[in-house]
């Protein structure tokens, strides 16, 4: 039943995959498996229920009762061995489950060698990924090749943010001045949906990216394809911090005003770095200001005082 609803749960809303009920990859397939196993290690508890509430009701109705009368019974060592044994023996399956499949899930170990490494900055309100190998940087956009293990550093030059890939991985949180890491892979190709579940505002509806699992042949194609026009330099990433949804975004850039993902060229290498070094200099003064600042109090003073 699960399997005949499931690519209508996950294609309800914009056509691609929000659900790890149709897995791209071994992350969501294994939350899949899992959540088959718990449902049915928990019809053991359930369907003697469904079934024998019906059958006492049958068996023991009051036009042709069939049960033995038998007012001094108080006590069946048997019930209580099954009436307790079997709830101990669930709990205690399920607990080694979710044991395993939380070790296996474990967003720090990678999935192979050479993954590609690609880092994620959540701001107000869309995702900037940075591809420091092949040189591009992308606005709510991911693009991933099938087969190749994908190591993902993620942070935030704003509130703590929590990115979401259901139909491939788990969720992680951001948050500003630290890192986090998600390993995860594609198996298989198509388009998936990502977001932000942490609230962080009235734009938080919107901050949404599309996730692309393509062959190898045609990921390298769509890495040679960005825009030499436009650079991820700090003029550009200033707009891009600014809070606006990735519509107003592109107008802000002289684009043209739509849903579409930006794709850049990498102008600072270590654009990544330089924004979470911003938020570990003691003095204001000292902080990269062609960054935008890091919105922590001090700032706030010091904007105030000028």
């Amino acid at each position: 039943m699960l399997a005949i609803f499931a690519p209508q749960i996950v294609h309800a809303s914009s056509g691609l995959d929000q659900s790890f009920l149709q897995p791209m990859g071994p992350g969501a397939e294994e939350q899949f498996n899992h959540l088959l196993r718990v449902i049915g290690i928990t019809m053991i508890v359930i369907l003697p229920v469904l079934i024998g509430v019906p059958y006492i009701l049958w068996r023991y109705r009051y036009a042709r009762p069939r049960g033995e009368y038998r007012p001094e019974w108080e006590f069946s060592e048997r019930l209580e061995w099954a009436l307790w044994g079997v709830p101990v023996v669930v709990v205690l399956v399920l607990a080694g489950w979710l044991w395993h499949s939380t070790a296996k899930l474990d967003p720090y170990d990678r999935l192979g060698p050479e993954p590609l490494e690609i880092q994620a900055i959540g701001l107000d309100w869309k995702w900037v990924f940075i591809y420091p190998d092949e040189g591009i940087a992308t606005v709510n956009e991911l693009a991933v090749p099938v087969g190749r293990p994908v190591e993902l550093t993620l942070t935030t030059d704003t509130v703590m943010q929590s990115l979401l890939i259901s139909s491939l991985t788990g969720q992680i949180y951001a948050m500003p001045g630290m890192t986090t890491k998600l390993n995860f892979a594609a198996s298989r190709t198509g388009e998936a949906e990502g977001e932000n579940t942490q609230f962080n505002g009235r734009g938080f509806g919107r901050q949404k990216f599309i996730v692309r699992a393509l062959d190898p042949a045609d990921y390298a194609n769509w890495s040679r394809g960005a825009s030499r026009d436009l650079v991820l330099d700090e003029p550009t990433y200033a707009t891009l911090r600014s809070q606006s949804v990735l519509a107003d975004a592109r107008t802000d850039l002289g684009l043209e005003k739509s849903a579409e993902p930006i794709v850049m060229t990498l102008g600072k290498t270590d654009l990544f770095d330089r924004i979470i070094a911003k938020y570990h200099r003691r003095r204001t003064a000292d902080r990269d200001s062609g960054l935008g600042g890091t919105g922590l109090p001090s700032d706030s003073a010091s904007e105030g005082n000028r």
